[in-house]
């Protein structure tokens, strides 16, 4: 009975993201709607330009293959998706949607991160190296897009979600002065009785 090779491991997998690929596009038009900040939304609609660029040089790899265009379901982002639009059914507020779009986003990118690296690192022991440099541009744009994500939530839609105050005991530490060190007290040392100090035992710190 025959078994699978890499080489059909490979194909499957390429299957599986380009279907991803197509799951997304539909999923960050509905993101990039959902969206309460002008740099987030145009985030999401350069993502999903780079997408649907993705899903060409996908194909472009298929070709490479002598391998019919085909997806394969992809489990994996669909339920990734699926978590992602139950969070833009939530009654939150715009910074908080905000936030959790972000995090949606991200979990979609890392995923895509993973299966992009296993790509490319297939295909370079292969033999493939044509495919493996299409599918490397593909992983750098992931990789790009989170790092986008990550400045956006550090920048100020993290703290805008977590509201007004949520650091004011730093920012007063680091506006007042520093406490003064209390002074040690000075301890009596005992005499004897004809006026010369006594021996007292050293304090244990």
């Amino acid at each position: 009975m025959a078994t699978g090779t890499l080489r059909d491991a490979f194909v499957d997998e390429l299957r599986d993201s380009y279907d991803s690929e197509k799951q997304l596009i539909k999923a960050l038009k509905k993101m990039a709607k959902a969206a309460k900040d002008d740099d987030l939304r145009n985030a999401f609609e350069t993502h999903l330009e780079e997408t649907q660029g993705q899903v060409e040089r996908l194909e472009q790899v298929f070709g490479l293959l002598d391998e019919k265009v085909k997806g394969k379901h992809c489990d994996g982002i669909a339920g990734i998706i699926e978590e992602g639009s139950s969070v833009m059914e939530e009654d939150f507020d715009d910074a908080t949607m905000n936030a959790c779009l972000i995090a949606s986003g991200q979990r979609a990118e890392h995923y895509e991160m993973a299966a992009y690296g296993t790509l490319v690192a297939w295909a370079r022991v292969l033999g493939h190296d044509d495919a493996a440099d299409l599918l490397q541009q593909t992983l750098d744009e992931e990789k790009a897009a989170d790092q986008k994500l990550s400045a956006l939530a550090e920048g100020g839609i993290n703290d805008d979600a977590a509201g007004p105050g949520t650091n004011d005991d730093d920012d007063e530490m680091s506006e007042d002065e520093p406490p003064a060190r209390s002074k040690p007290t000075k301890v009596a040392t005992p005499r004897k009785s004809n006026g010369a100090p006594a021996r007292t035992a050293r304090a244990r710190s």
